[in-house]
């Protein structure tokens, strides 16, 4: 009893004396922050470093707490959070931020890129108005951050749009472009949550996924299905939003510090997705995973499904016509090109 007695006065006293030393002081304002990404994830980890470069750097002044897994709701939850102030910030998909700003997900229309090169020169030109679109909604954005182009994974080839009919097709709940997309193709989607689908492939409820390669391995997805269709249908992203009230709690001379460190960081993550989902496609061949095309014949005629999806959408207020528009000329610009 007294050794355990001397112990834990021993431990009661260092950490008196820890809290004493100078230079040791609680920031004196600090950025709440939500990720789906669980602890330890390249994302995670990314926002960790951040946060002691921030605190390094801004003398204490601000520190930066992140809440990985999902633990604080998704992305309407969040949004919610960030309103009364209970989170400042998090990381969110296109669509989960298109709720408070529209035209944020018109990169990720269906069947609008075929290439990285397409993607990042329509980037270049898009993504200052997507930020400026936030930060007009009230939000501070750190920029995209790529998942990369979305494949469909299959238990039966599918080469062309009859193939695809009959197939019980997942797409994230609340995603009213798949939705649009999937029925335009005669193919009537099973809407569910990400944490449902693998049980879904599981019990036959699905037999049909789309996701980056990079989130197929990850989330196990490739064990339940034999074949990817190689044509992508979607560019997928996401970006790091703070609301400006939280952004504006952090001291003036402080805001470009902790923004540059931010930006710096994630874009490492943007990056490293890239080479990450090139690695994952091969670790899915190496898996036995076929890789099959849309024939020739067929893609013409689904890149038409799609288009007049997109133009469906534009006139019902769901994008600005002139931004669809614009990214359209610059594809075509691009693509005539090479």
């Amino acid at each position: 009893m007294k050794r355990w007695f001397g112990t834990l006065f021993a431990v009661a006293l260092l950490a008196t004396l820890v809290l004493a030393m100078p230079g040791r002081t609680a920031p004196s304002f600090v950025l709440k922050v939500a990720t789906i990404s669980p602890d330890n994830s390249a994302l995670t980890n990314a926002m960790n470093a951040a946060a002691k470069e921030i605190e390094q750097r801004t003398a204490g002044r601000v520190g930066l707490r992140v809440y990985p897994g999902g633990v604080m709701g998704n992305d309407s939850v969040v949004l919610r959070k960030m309103r009364t102030g209970q989170i400042h910030g998090s990381t969110f998909t296109a669509g989960g931020v298109s709720t408070v700003y529209r035209d944020y997900q018109v990169l990720s229309l269906p069947l609008l890129f075929q290439d990285y090169r397409e993607v990042d020169m329509v980037r270049a030109k898009i993504e200052p108005r997507l930020n400026q679109g936030l930060e007009a909604a009230g939000y501070v954005s750190t920029g995209i951050m790529e998942a990369g182009f979305v494949y469909m994974m299959s238990n039966s080839p599918i080469t062309t749009l009859e193939n695809l009919k009959g197939h019980k097709v997942w797409i994230p709940e609340g995603d009213p472009i798949g939705q649009r997309a999937f029925k335009a193709l005669g193919v009537p989607p099973v809407p569910l949550p990400l944490s449902d689908v693998l049980t879904g492939l599981q019990t036959g409820l699905l037999d049909t996924v789309s996701s980056s390669p990079v989130g197929t391995v990850v989330l196990q997805w490739f064990t339940k299905v034999k074949y990817l269709t190689e044509t992508p249908l979607l560019y997928s992203y996401g970006t790091l939003a703070f609301t400006k009230q939280a952004w504006n709690q952090i001291p003036a001379a402080d805001q470009p510090v902790v923004r540059e460190i931010l930006v710096r960081n994630l874009k490492r993550v943007d990056v490293q997705n890239r080479i990450d989902n090139e690695r994952a496609l091969e670790t899915l061949k190496r898996q036995g995973i076929q890789f099959v095309k849309i024939q020739p014949d067929n893609l013409p005629r689904m890149q038409t499904i799609a288009s007049q999806t997109i133009d469906s959408l534009v006139r019902e207020g769901q994008f600005t016509a002139a931004l669809v528009a614009e990214v359209r000329s610059i594809t075509q610009t691009v693509r005539q090109g090479k």
